[in-house]
């Protein structure tokens, strides 16, 4: 058994791989805890419901992969690097996620957030809540790239909204077919969408 202080993270981490690969309806409190290796009394000691759980894990994984993004989007790479490492990223991120899992995943945000939209609100906030910060990352680049002349886009918040949400429609095709076909034009698609030459392409 884990420590109580592993434990609250130990849940975390086995709602957010169970629900992400399996999904919420399919997910039951007694499976997470059995991944989590968790008597399901200590998970109600942290945990009202799946739901409250499932808005923890979300915010962790969110967490746990802010310095990627903090990286992957710093000031100090030009504007069209940092969205042109981002789709290599993410290309790389679901080829090693299909390894894992043997499954195409998508993006656990945009999976879970679509399965229970009208029937858990707190998760649909959550998940709506930290989408809105991942389009900040791009307006700050695209902004950067309209003031530097790389690229015409004037009102940057409504670009990185249509760009962010192109890139959540392919993974979602991605996670659909379960297939990394649908990734072979995510960069095409970006490029086009911000009108400038497309680079090298990213294999999968």
């Amino acid at each position: 058994m884990p420590r109580p202080s592993d434990a609250k993270e130990k849940l975390t981490e086995a709602a957010l791989g169970l629900i992400w690969t399996s999904g919420y309806g399919a997910t039951s409190v007694d499976d997470i805890c059995a991944k989590a290796d968790v008597r399901k009394g200590s998970f109600y000691h942290f945990f009202k419901s799946k739901a409250d759980l499932e808005v923890a894990a979300l915010e962790a994984h969110w967490q746990r992969n802010r310095q990627r993004w903090n990286d992957l989007f710093s000031p100090t790479v030009p504007p069209l690097q940092r969205i042109g490492d981002y789709l290599s990223y993410v290309v790389q991120k679901q080829g090693e996620l299909r390894e894992e899992y043997g499954s195409v995943l998508g993006c656990p945000l945009c999976s879970v957030g679509s399965e229970v939209s009208t029937q858990e609100a707190g998760i649909r906030e959550k998940a709506q809540e930290i989408l809105e910060r991942y389009v900040k990352y791009f307006e700050s680049a695209i902004r950067d790239a309209h003031a530097q002349g790389l690229i015409q886009a004037p009102d940057a918040k409504m670009k990185a909204r249509m760009l962010f949400a192109y890139v959540q429609g392919v993974l979602t095709q991605a996670r659909i077919a379960n297939s990394l076909e649908p990734l072979t034009e995510l960069q095409t698609g970006v490029w086009g969408l911000l009108g400038v030459r497309q680079p090298e392409p990213v294999g999968v």
